[in-house]
């Protein structure tokens, strides 16, 4: 595996030097200032990875080119932010970026509900609880219907939980849980957040998938030009949220995906966190079964709790079988012939990172951590099976 960690651009606290030092050749990125739906011109994508490369790291990975909402409802300027997608897929290979990721998520890249949860070390970590969730949807964003979406044991432990709030307290669940939004281009109150899910009325699942299938079938003979592979980001939870379809969830879902789009740069972010939410993902047999179109890697840990709820791990802990999912990697890449993009995804805030600003999930620590550990464990498999 080719070692990565993502960084954020000029703005984010964890600079170059850091990232290097921490052991990655080469950084994942974006150009976040470029709002969405916009083109990535040349002389931007040229910059950028001239400052990467002075660092001494190298930059073939984009995360994430964020895909318009127009293009996910098929709304009126999905044409053109189509033919923008296009044309900075046509500029980052003139750069020599080959892998580009993407995701079809409606509205909101992820979803947490605190984003410093202690552990029992005291490092802090990423929780998701559906009950905080419904209390925010049901009491807070009060969308029409919304408790219909949630069992009745979830709807009365919500309004426990939002009776127990003051304002403040509301107010920073509100925060927490509109953090996802795409790559923090973009930000929503609540009000905002409500108009914005208005315009996924007339989109369920079978919708947002036709149009996520007639995105594809557009953008990808480009990208198959262009030597771009485009990889699809799974959805973060793997299930429906505020009343929203989400559609590439489980495996079933991105096979659909290559079936209907068979074109050679239609490929997969596996993202092991995502997945791994979901008991019924099998992500070892994910890796066998998909491997020829994983070309990016998320390697990160969620431990499954009760009630739909899920933490952060650490990297090598938690519901993933990291240790069994890297063999299934190692033994892809000997059948390859090539090593993978690799990102330890998020990491506990830990040590000197506690009491910093940080990205959520990507300061540089616990990361650093990850990355130890999964490569160690890359060198053990390897050195144990003489290759």
């Amino acid at each position: 595996m080719t070692p990565t960690l993502r960084w954020f651009g000029p703005g984010d606290p964890v600079p170059l030097a850091h990232i290097r030092q921490a052991g990655a050749t080469g950084v994942v990125t974006a150009l976040h200032e470029v709002p969405n739906g916009e083109i990535w011109t040349l002389p931007a994508i040229e910059q950028r990875k001239r400052m990467i490369a002075e660092a001494g790291l190298d930059w073939r990975v984009v995360e994430s080119v964020p895909v318009h909402e127009e293009i996910k409802t098929a709304g009126p300027g999905r044409d053109r932010f189509v033919e923008n997608y296009c044309v900075t897929l046509r500029n980052l290979a003139a750069c020599g970026i080959d892998t580009v990721t993407y995701n079809f998520m409606p509205m909101l890249d992820w979803t947490r509900t605190d984003l410093a949860w202690a552990m029992p070390d005291g490092a802090l970590a990423l929780r998701f609880e559906l009950e905080a969730v419904a209390a925010y949807d049901i009491h807070i964003l009060q969308r029409p219907d919304a408790a219909a979406d949630y069992d009745p044991a979830i709807r009365e432990a919500a309004a426990r939980r939002f009776a127990a709030m003051d304002p403040a307290d509301a107010a920073a669940l509100s925060r927490t849980i509109l953090a996802g939004l795409p790559g923090s281009e973009e930000s929503f109150n609540d009000a905002e957040f409500l108009v914005a899910i208005g315009s996924y009325a007339d989109v369920d699942a079978d919708v947002l998938r036709a149009n996520h299938v007639a995105f594809l079938r557009a953008i990808c003979p480009v990208a198959d030009d262009a030597g771009i592979s485009l990889v699809v980001h799974p959805d973060d939870p793997p299930f429906p949220i505020f009343g929203l379809p989400r559609v590439v969830s489980t495996e079933a879902d991105v096979q659909h995906l290559f079936d209907q789009v068979p074109n050679r740069s239609n490929g997969l972010c596996f993202c092991t966190g995502s997945f791994g939410v979901r008991a019924d993902n099998d992500l070892p047999g994910m890796v066998d079964r998909l491997g020829d179109r994983i070309g990016f890697l998320h390697l990160r840990s969620v431990q499954r709790e009760a009630n739909g709820a899920f933490h952060e791990a650490a990297h090598l802990e938690g519901s993933a079988g990291m240790v069994e999912v890297i063999g299934r990697i190692h033994d892809l890449q000997q059948r390859l012939g090539r090593s993978l993009p690799m990102r330890p995804d998020h990491g506990h805030q830990m040590i000197d990172d506690l009491g910093k600003t940080v990205n959520p999930g990507y300061s540089l620590l616990g990361r650093m951590r990850g990355m130890a550990e999964l490569r160690g464990v890359e060198r053990g498999i390897a050195y144990a099976r003489g290759s």
